[in-house]
């Protein structure tokens, strides 16, 4: 029974039992995914891990609650389990209050996507990295495999998602203890695109070797990678919330309320065509959005909640208003002219440790990662030494914004806290006229 057939046999299970009063909503995700820890360019340890999740939220007028299930996936041993986890629900529904703020879709809506569902070859992935990398001293974790995510409800709605996708994180180490890090991500693994993704790695390893460029505080020209401006929008694109915007807690405020703007260069979209994440949640079918149309403020994300709270028109987001799917537009830089259009400044790989100075002010701090160089008249000339960043978003995407890059790169998310996660960010590099580091 493939992860389809079980989830519509619970489904089926579940419908057939409802009582009268009852309606029900089941949630399903399900995995079997590769994972493999390389070090010294060598496959150190490889395992697969196949688990099924299923949630039961069960409904009485405007009282509900839900259970988890760890499932198997076989189907007779799995619906002691559901029907165990009806009656303990039906048990505690009596003795919880209404929710004020249920607006439970009650629309029989369908919708079914397969983002990528080929099959992964993960032995060709894995002997190409071991004889591409062979000589270095190459640390990595690759995890690839289909992913599998289902709703629906008594109501009539039903959802499926079928994904696959993999994920290759690697540093390449210096002999000085150096390093610099890189990733490759995607549908379908490409030798040619991982050949170059490698090379230019081992490009900037060379220059680790030389003595590190000192530079005091203060405001440089800079370039940004798309993983460098991953880890800045992965802390404020929770801004876009309906609920943090309402209440006066999202880092963006000033550029929803008007305040400040954004360069005319940035316009982002929260897509459903082209990412790996379902084109529904429980809330219902996403709706594709435009969170930032040429620096002005654009729609937010609304869950039904935030909707019934703040007297909004709920857009299928999750309940945690978060985007799934970030997709920023390119710009005209083109990949070979980043150095020379840069010409004396920080070329950023990596950013981490960064969190907010000042949230009102969506301002952003953390900490140069790895890799990051010194270029004079557009060509590298020494490794920097990691130091602190402080700095407005409505700066560096603001008025300190040169240009972004042509193509887009996909990054999917590396945690696998639990399970593997399906979303993901399209972004560009960015080239900035400044960008200020305080130590």
């Amino acid at each position: 029974m493939n992860a389809r057939q079980h989830f519509e046999a619970l489904l089926a299970h579940l419908s057939a039992g409802l009582q009268a009063g009852e309606g029900f909503t089941l949630e399903y995700q399900a995995e079997a995914s590769d994972f493999i820890r390389f070090n010294h360019a060598r496959v150190r340890q490889a395992g697969q891990v196949q688990q099924v999740y299923a949630t039961l939220a069960l409904y009485q007028g405007e009282r509900h609650g839900d259970f988890e299930l760890a499932l198997s996936g076989v189907i007779d041993d799995d619906l002691p389990r559901l029907d165990q986890a009806l009656r303990r629900l039906r048990a505690v529904l009596p003795t919880l209050a209404d929710d004020p703020y249920l607006r439970l879709n009650r629309e029989a809506w369908r919708s079914e996507t397969a983002a990528g569902d080929a099959a992964q070859h993960s032995e060709a992935a894995i002997e190409q990295i071991n004889e591409a990398a062979a000589g270095l001293d190459l640390v990595g974790f690759y995890a690839a495999g289909p992913q599998y995510q289902g709703f629906a409800s008594s109501w009539g709605a039903f959802g499926w998602h079928a994904a696959s996708s993999f994920n290759f994180e690697f540093s390449l180490f210096h002999e000085n203890g150096q390093a610099v890090k890189s990733s490759y991500a995607g549908e379908q693994w490409d030798a040619q695109a991982f050949a170059r993704k490698l090379a230019f790695a081992r490009e900037q390893l060379e220059h680790l070797g030389k003595p590190a460029h000192e530079l005091k505080p203060g405001a440089y020209r800079a370039y940004l990678t798309p993983a460098a401006l991953e880890e800045l929008f992965g802390l404020f694109a929770w801004g876009f919330s309906a609920e943090a915007l309402a209440t006066g807690g999202s880092p963006l405020q000033r550029l929803f309320a008007g305040s400040a703007s954004l360069s005319y260069k940035v316009t982002l979209d929260e897509r459903i065509e082209g990412g790996l994440a379902p084109a529904f949640t429980r809330e219902g079918p996403r709706q594709p959005l435009r969170l930032v149309s040429q620096g002005n403020p654009g729609e937010r994300l609304v869950s039904s909640r935030s909707a019934a709270e703040h007297g909004l028109i709920a857009n299928g987001a999750g309940s945690g208003e978060y985007p799934f799917s970030l997709h920023l537009h390119g710009g005209e830089l083109e990949e070979g002219e980043i150095l020379q259009r840069l010409g004396t400044g920080l070329y950023i790989g990596n950013l981490w440790y960064s969190n907010f100075s000042d949230l009102p002010a969506g301002r952003l701090t953390g900490m140069t990662r790895f890799a990051t160089f010194w270029v004079e008249d557009g060509r590298i000339r020494a490794p920097v030494d990691t130091m602190r960043f402080d700095d407005s978003l409505f700066d560096f995407l603001g008025a300190n914004l040169e240009a972004l890059t042509r193509e887009p790169e996909l990054l999917l998310p590396s945690g696998t806290y639990g399970a593997r996660q399906t979303g993901s960010m399209a972004l560009r590099g960015a080239l900035l006229s400044r960008f200020t580091l305080t130590l």
